[in-house]
C-alpha cells in the first residue's frame, strides 16, 4: 500500500524515519518497533509526507538539544506532537484536507488544531533576526534577495515600536504590510531558481499532494500546489515568514 509519499510503502516510510532518527541521535540505534511502528504508520495513514515527518523530528530534537546534553537518545514517540504540528502548518499552507485519522483519533478530520499566535512585536523581532542572517548568504541568494532582506529588516525595525501598542486598524495595516513584504521576498527568491529546479519543486509538490487530491476540487488542488511550491521555495532559500499566520 502506498502511503504519504508516492512510491513509499509503510515499511519503507518507517525505515526512512528510523534512519533519520538514528542520524539525529549521533548514530545511536533507535529501533521503530511495536507501538512506535504503529505510531509512524499512523503518520503515514494521515498522509503526512516523509519530508514533513522528518522536519518534525528535527524540530523536537533541536529543542531538546537547547536544554543541554542528553543522556539518552530521543525516541520517535517523543516527536509525535512536533510532527503533527509541522503537518498542521503544512496543511494550513496548502489547504489540503486530512487524509485520515491515525488509530485512536477522534474522527473529526477537518477540525483545526489549537494554535498560539505569537505577539506581533515578538514576531517582528524574530523576522528581523532571520532577515539579517540572509546577508551572509548573498552569494547563494543573489543581490536582489539579500538587498530586499536588508531593506525589509530596516522597515520592520521601524514597525516594531508601533507593534507593541497597535490595535484595530493600526494592527491590521501592519499585518497587511507584512503580507506584502513576504510576497515580494518570496517572488524574488522564486525568480532565482532555474527552470529545472522549479520543475523539481513542482514535481515534489504534486507528489506530496497526491494522497489528498481525491478530496479536493480542481481549483483547490491548483491553489494547494502553488502554495506548496512557495513553501518549498521558502525552505530551499531559508526565508523567514514575514507575514503573521
Amino acid at each position: 500500500m502506498d502511503v504519504a509519499d508516492d512510491g513509499l510503502d509503510e515499511g519503507e516510510y518507517c525505515r526512512q524515519v528510523e534512519r533519520h532518527l538514528c542520524q539525529r541521535n549521533q548514530g545511536h540505534l533507535v529501533r521503530i518497533v511495536g507501538p512506535s511502528f504503529d505510531l509512524v504508520c499512523g503518520w503515514a495513514a494521515r498522509g503526512i509526507p516523509l519530508r514533513v515527518a522528518l522536519h518534525g523530528i528535527d524540530r523536537c530534537i533541536d529543542r531538546q538539544a537547547q536544554k543541554g546534553p542528553r543522556r539518552r537518545p530521543v525516541r520517535v514517540d517523543y516527536c509525535d506532537a512536533d510532527v503533527l504540528d509541522v503537518f498542521d502548518e503544512w496543511r494550513r499552507a496548502t489547504g489540503a484536507p486530512r487524509r485520515a485519522e491515525a488509530p485512536g483519533g477522534n474522527g473529526d478530520e477537518d477540525a483545526p488544531s489549537a494554535r498560539r499566535v505569537p505577539p506581533l512585536a515578538a514576531h517582528l523581532e524574530r523576522a528581523i533576526a532571520r532577515l539579517a542572517s540572509l546577508h551572509g548568504r548573498r552569494e547563494a541568494l543573489g543581490a536582489e534577495v539579500t538587498g530586499l532582506a536588508d531593506r525589509f529588516a530596516r522597515e520592520l525595525d521601524g514597525l516594531r515600536a508601533q507593534a507593541k501598542t497597535a490595535r484595530g486598524e493600526a494592527r491590521a495595516r501592519i499585518l497587511a504590510r507584512l503580507n506584502e513584504l513576504d510576497e515580494e521576498l518570496l517572488t524574488a527568491a522564486r525568480s532565482t531558481l532555474s527552470p529545472e529546479d522549479l520543475a523539481r519543486l513542482i514535481a515534489q509538490a504534486d507528489a506530496e499532494l497526491r494522497p489528498f487530491r481525491d478530496r479536493m476540487a480542481a481549483d483547490a488542488a491548483a491553489a494547494a500546489t502553488h502554495a506548496l511550491v512557495d513553501r518549498l521555495v521558502r525552505e530551499r532559500c531559508q526565508l523567514p515568514f514575514l507575514r503573521l499566520d
